[in-house]
């Protein structure tokens, strides 16, 4: 035991849409380092907002989102989208890629909020896109790739910051068992370097694969 905080937590969280039955009342959870979590449950049943509120994309009606063990609850909006460029890779289901935008840069694009050397990232976005066979030319626009290379694109972009926290919001629910199953493979084998990765999902072999299932 090294007593050092979880990489992230969730302490008595609760959230509602408007005047909306709760979708979370104080609900806590921690996310070790170096571990894979399953979020399942019934559609509707807030997996996605969950998400959303561990990535700081949301607030919180009440309780807290600790990374590292430092409190988020009073951040300003600054700060927590600096948080987000420099801590948390997301994936999501139907890629969320800018149709206006070339594959390296839909890539790339979270570097520009972290100052990151346009070179340097263009370098590691190239290798991810190898590593993952995006067999498309880079300077081609998401509306010219499949499916299945969108999310591996989306992948590669998650993963360019190599960063501590990975949240993926139904990754593997448009793919094809290949690319699903190379998906799977990516998000533990970030898992393995130290990061927390948590993975919204209805897919019960997505959920076998995972260090552990917490259902909604």
């Amino acid at each position: 035991m090294t007593g050092e905080p979880p990489c992230l937590e969730a302490r008595e969280v609760s959230f509602r849409y408007d005047r909306s039955r709760p979708i979370l009342d104080g609900w806590s959870a921690t996310f070790p380092a170096g571990s894979t979590t399953a979020l399942t449950g019934p559609s509707g049943r807030g997996k996605s907002t969950l998400l959303y509120l561990l990535g700081l994309m949301l607030h919180p009606d009440g309780g807290d989102i600790l990374i590292e063990g430092a409190s988020t609850c009073r951040m300003r909006d600054a700060g927590r989208a600096r948080l987000r460029a420099g801590r948390f890779g997301f994936v999501f289901q139907d890629a969320a890629l800018d149709a206006t935008r070339t594959v390296l840069d839909n890539v790339t694009e979270t570097a520009l909020y972290r100052d990151e050397p346009r070179r340097h990232a263009q370098r590691r976005a190239l290798q991810l896109l190898d590593r993952f066979e995006v067999d498309v030319p880079p300077h081609r626009t998401p509306g010219q790739v499949s499916g299945g290379q969108a999310q591996r694109i989306s992948l590669c972009r998650a993963l360019l910051n190599d960063p501590a926290i990975l949240l993926a919001d139904e990754p593997t629910g448009n793919l094809d068992p290949t690319t699903a199953d190379l998906v799977v493979a990516a998000l533990k084998d970030h898992a393995a370097t130290g990061a927390a990765v948590i993975i919204v999902t209805h897919a019960p072999d997505v959920a076998a694969a995972c260090d552990r299932e917490i259902r909604l």
